[in-house]
């Protein structure tokens, strides 16, 4: 199976078709309402209103798998988001990215682009963090916290994996090089 085969739900329940992206770049983000990254919000949306006209696409999944940092409804995630940071791209059903319950779009892309560590100022805090969590987080492909990003260019290959640790002008460049 390729990207374009994935289904998800969407926030009011409706099933969205990853094929409904074809010929898009997409960024694929799981993210959270009340963490230290939730900010990416606005990096992210400033990308969505510059580059959605040629062609640029997000899937936000809210998760709240990492600290029960989206503790919300919802329909109170969507709130929030558009309320703080203006957000116009649309949001998906809260749901997992680890485990028995994950979206199989995100065991999809997790083995397309596994984990190849933290960068950035925060990265010694996160890899400190994790390893109390769990002490192989280095040698697994998991999701390790929200607003993790994936980078799907237009014919459905999967060409990055940021952390949420990197920096967003990264995550900017590689939308920006394949639009």
């Amino acid at each position: 199976m390729g990207f374009y085969d994935y289904k998800l739900p969407d926030r009011q329940g409706n099933e969205v078709s990853t094929a409904d992206y074809v010929g898009k770049v997409v960024l694929v983000v799981n993210t959270a309402t009340g963490c230290g990254f939730t900010p990416h919000y606005e990096p992210i949306e400033k990308m969505y209103e510059d580059y959605h006209d040629q062609g640029f696409e997000v899937i936000d999944v809210p998760c709240n798998q990492f600290g029960q940092q989206t503790p919300g409804s919802d329909e109170e995630i969507h709130e929030f988001c558009t309320l703080r940071y203006n957000t116009q791209f649309p949001q998906m059903k809260k749901s997992d990215v680890n485990g028995e319950n994950q979206l199989p779009l995100f065991a999809y892309l997790k083995s397309q682009k596994g984990f190849e560590g933290f960068t950035g100022d925060k990265a010694p805090f996160m890899n400190q963090h994790l390893a109390k969590i769990d002490p192989d987080f280095m040698n697994n492909s998991d999701i390790k916290w929200n607003f993790t990003k994936f980078v799907v260019d237009r014919q459905g290959n999967v060409v990055a994996r940021f952390e949420p640790t990197a920096d967003m002008a990264d995550v900017e460049a590689c939308v920006r090089s394949l639009l």
